[in-house]
């Protein structure tokens, strides 16, 4: 009994170590997150745009195919630091980009090192965790990182009106030097013991798809991603360059857009885990972020407090959705499935592919606002993953 108690204390430590770094790598990939697409248009159009997305987030997918085996390897642990320095590296060369090409291959490091690092974290904070708190641990993890995107907005746009876009990855370059001093300094506590599940990818896939809640819950994530890739690339591009809101505006409207995040993701977390389970909230926030898109399909007037409000909204149904597919899902597997988790987070380029791809569709026949109409019936289908889930509870 004292040995179990003493364990838990342990890895709650351990947990609150990896909160603090899951905020610290928020920040860092969130001050570019919002700008970027901007970015890329100083080089191309619009449409070309989509096409850079599309191409880094394929390399991230494949990227995350042969991912297991590298840490399978070496570790965890050890492969996070190395991640980590690329990561660097590609913030560093999104900041010295004068061109096209260069701006492209910046890209495509910065992408696949993003995703890596945060299947690196995932299998971190769940190598700590129990299933009874499960909801409870991912929803506090994921609002420490929401609290990093809170504050990388109006830090990125004001950090744009300093310069041009290359200061805020150099700052988000430079946030990655107390993550490694941190990861490194706590290796005793952070170095993982787990044996990992020996399992070819093909096996994985036919296991998720023939388990109807496995294959679920990774639709629901893709639709959330799918989501966030056209909320994240096309919303400030659209605010921006169509409604000619300036940076100094619509820094402010991002940080407010993303209060949702702290404020409901722990109490439905907790919420899954003791009384509902996860289908209801998850319904609840499929219902929201459907209507919040129409609305962002058919709002053509710049009202800065009308826009907000929309925005902040949506990321109410987004937040709910955030938090219930964490808990559903790590309730599922945990961090001995590492192919499982690098195909459930495959979810995340195979989204920025789709969302790029549907909107380079769109943007050849409609304006923008038509892409978010459509998305908006594509997430419908949400619904239908939502009730063919078995409850938790």
């Amino acid at each position: 009994m004292f040995s179990t108690k003493k364990t838990k204390k342990r890895n709650q430590r351990r947990l609150a170590i990896l909160y603090l770094l899951g905020c610290l790598l928020a920040v860092s990939t969130a001050l570019p997150a919002y700008t970027q697409s901007n970015f890329l248009g100083q080089f191309v159009n619009i449409k070309s745009v989509s096409l850079f997305f599309m191409t880094a987030n394929l390399a991230a997918a494949i990227a995350i195919w042969f991912f297991p085996k590298l840490i399978k390897r070496l570790t965890n642990y050890s492969l996070t630091k190395i991640v980590l320095v690329f990561y660097a590296l590609a913030l560093l060369g999104l900041a010295v980009s004068t061109g096209p090409w260069a701006a492209l291959l910046a890209i495509i490091l910065f992408t696949v090192s993003v995703n890596l690092l945060w299947i690196n974290m995932d299998i971190a904070v769940e190598s700590f965790s129990d299933n009874a708190s499960t909801g409870r641990t991912r929803a506090v993890y994921f609002t420490f990182i929401n609290l990093g995107w809170i504050l990388a907005p109006v830090a990125a746009t004001s950090l744009i009106g300093y310069s041009d876009y290359s200061l805020p990855f150099l700052i988000a370059a430079a946030l990655v030097i107390p993550v490694f001093l941190i990861f490194a300094y706590q290796k005793k506590n952070l170095k993982d013991k787990n044996k990992y599940r020996q399992e070819k990818i093909g096996v994985v896939i036919r296991k998720m798809w023939h388990n109807k809640n496995l294959r679920g819950i990774f639709f629901i994530s893709l639709l959330l991603q799918l989501f966030y890739s056209s909320a994240v690339v096309y919303i400030p591009l659209y605010l921006h360059q169509n409604l000619n809101m300036s940076w100094s505006v619509l820094g402010p409207m991002f940080s407010i857009m993303l209060i949702p995040f702290i404020i409901f993701e722990i109490p439905a977390g907790i919420i899954a885990d003791k009384y509902l389970g996860e289908k209801e909230i998850l319904t609840v926030g499929f219902v929201i972020l459907i209507v919040a898109l129409f609305l962002f399909s058919y709002l053509s007037i710049p009202l800065v407090w009308l826009w907000t409000l929309l925005l902040f909204f949506s990321r109410i149904g987004a937040s709910l959705i955030e938090a219930m597919r964490e808990s559903y899902f790590f309730k599922l597997v945990d961090a001995e499935n590492i192919n499982q988790i690098n195909l459930f987070r495959l979810a995340v380029p195979l989204s920025y592919i789709l969302g790029p791809g549907i909107a380079f569709l769109i943007l050849s026949f409609w304006p923008l606002n038509y892409l978010f109409l459509f998305v908006a019936i594509i997430m419908l289908s949400g619904l239908a993953f939502t009730f063919s889930l078995k409850d938790s509870k």
